[in-house]
């Protein structure tokens, strides 16, 4: 049985607002957590999640706006502090000791001591004492890197737990885990918040959301949307919100791309395609799908944060491997293990990530144009620095780089520019297939609609095309084919037809296969 929902916060921030150079990260928002409460903190990239929790956690301070504790005011300036406080936050990366054992990993910093050491048959009896508590079944004395990432997990919980934790806050602590150990790691959290214990669960998975969850918050850009008892909102309504557009307005999609949609499934519905995929997926990251990606066709690929966009991506291109399935290229077996690999068959990954897999920003422009095709040179057969200049500037000029200056160094340019770099660089090598991972994020609008262009135009001159964006109507304006992701697997696979943003967004909130 919980406990019961205490009428006063344990946690309350109050008009919190946080702003970094150029950007209002947190604009005047309020959040509060009750004791014995499982809380969702949900939202997409950008929202402004994890600038909350920071805030909440001392690893930012505020710019204004009140935090209390159990009606306290509460100024928090470190994440020690917030420890102190009894405010704990497990990471989806765990910041554990995988060469220590469990019961010094729980202990760390608190161990018993007698004759000025360690009193190590005390330490490992306190901490066996906490993991019966958590009715856990583990050996204090064991290895913690000899378990797995679930195990790990759940250690983790039982040292923020140690620590007398009175706010617990779980980071997307089921990202790596399977079914079995999400069901575990839910009866843990469960015997915590009968205990008392305010937990904010932070994940992308709605299931998951809607299993454990009593309340949530939406964030949108920087700013809160509402709050909400579970039981209170639908789950299309909370991808409506999370989104941030509303049903007509989505629904006005331009109709260019669907009409060629008719033509390309009519082409392709017996021609062997350029890529498919059959029953691929990775354990702990993706269910295993099919797809297929015919010349000239642009897939897109719909679903939210977490959904398993991005890691069918890196499948595709090579940067993940499989542990199942098979792909096959125009109908020949292929092993893409690296992305070196797959290169060798044309397929170029541009990742979500610009900043740390993508561009080089201590390098110029014509260095970041021609470094993918260096390295499918090697580096003992150097381009020409004449061929380097002529690269750089014909794509330059081609996708309006600016400045037009390829010895600008790349830290210089603008978002924009710097993805029209990037691109620049997979297009040196003439790809066959082109995986977009957001390209347009956090980028102005017109830079946005001059890549949307392009990709139109590579399509039409024969590319294809795997494209993702967590904007729907670009998904849609863009695609002729539209495959739709949800907690880590395929869910539909529709011709962008007549399709429209409302069915997208039902399928996402529904988990419906079509």
């Amino acid at each position: 049985m919980s406990v019961a929902v205490d009428p006063v916060p344990l946690v309350e921030m109050s008009h919190i607002s946080i702003s970094f150079p150029g950007v209002k990260a947190l604009d005047a928002v309020d959040f509060r957590m009750f004791p014995g409460e499982v809380h969702s903190l949900m939202g997409e990239n950008g929202a402004g999640k994890s600038t909350l929790i920071k805030a909440l956690t001392g690893v930012y301070g505020i710019d204004s706006g009140t935090i209390t504790l159990d009606g306290e005011p509460l100024v928090i300036k470190s994440p020690a502090e917030a420890q102190n406080a009894g405010i704990s936050t497990v990471y989806q990366e765990i910041n554990l000791l995988p060469n220590l054992s469990v019961a010094e990993n729980i202990m760390l910093g608190r161990e018993p001591r007698r004759f000025g050491g360690i009193a190590w048959k005390k330490t490992r009896a306190m901490a066996a004492e906490l993991l019966t508590q958590m009715r856990l079944d583990i050996d204090p004395a064991s290895l913690l890197g000899s378990h797995s990432l679930a195990v790990q997990q759940l250690v983790a919980i039982a040292r923020a737990i140690a620590v007398r934790a009175r706010v617990l806050i779980l980071d997307e602590p089921t990202s790596s885990l399977d079914a079995d150990e999400v069901a575990e790691l839910f009866r843990v959290i469960r015997s915590l918040k009968d205990n008392g214990v305010a937990i904010l669960f932070v994940s992308h998975f709605l299931d998951q959301v809607y299993e454990i969850a009593d309340r949530l918050t939406v964030l949108r850009n920087g700013a809160l949307v509402g709050e909400y008892r579970i039981e209170e909102i639908l789950r299309i309504e909370l991808v409506r919100k999370m989104i941030g557009k509303e049903i007509a307005v989505l629904d006005d999609i331009d109709t260019r791309t669907r009409a060629q949609a008719v033509e390309t499934e009519t082409a392709t519905a017996t021609a062997v395609p350029f890529l498919e995929a059959s029953g691929v997926g990775r354990k702990g990251s993706i269910e295993p799908f099919d797809v297929r990606i015919s010349e000239g066709e642009v897939v897109g690929l719909a679903g939210l944060l977490g959904s398993g966009r991005t890691e069918l991506a890196r499948i595709i291109g090579g940067a993940d491997r499989t542990d199942s399935g098979e792909i096959r290229i125009e109908g020949k077996p292929r092993r893409l293990s690296t992305a070196r690999s797959a290169l060798k068959d044309r397929i170029a990954y541009s990742s979500e990530d610009r900043k740390r897999e993508g561009i080089i920003e201590d390098l110029t422009v014509r260095d970041n144009i021609v470094l993918a095709l260096q390295a499918d040179r090697g580096w003992f057969r150097r381009i020409p620095r004449r061929r380097q200049d002529e690269l750089a500037a014909s794509y330059i000029q081609a996708l309006g780089i600016r400045p037009a200056n390829p010895e600008a160094l790349l830290r210089n340019l603008s978002g924009g520019n710097q993805q029209k770099v990037l691109l620049a660089r997979w297009l040196a090598i003439a790809p066959r297939l082109l995986i977009l991972d957001e390209p347009t994020r956090g980028i102005d609008v017109g830079a946005k609609a001059e890549i949307q262009r392009l990709v139109a135009n590579l399509a039409e001159e024969g590319m294809s095309v795997l494209f993702i964006s967590a904007e729907l109507e670009e998904v849609l304006r863009l695609s002729h084919r539209i495959v739709v992701m949800r907690d880590r697997r395929k869910i539909a696979d529709l011709p962008n037809e007549d399709v429209t943003v409302t069915e997208i967004m039902g399928l996402i909130a529904s988990g419906a296969d079509a």
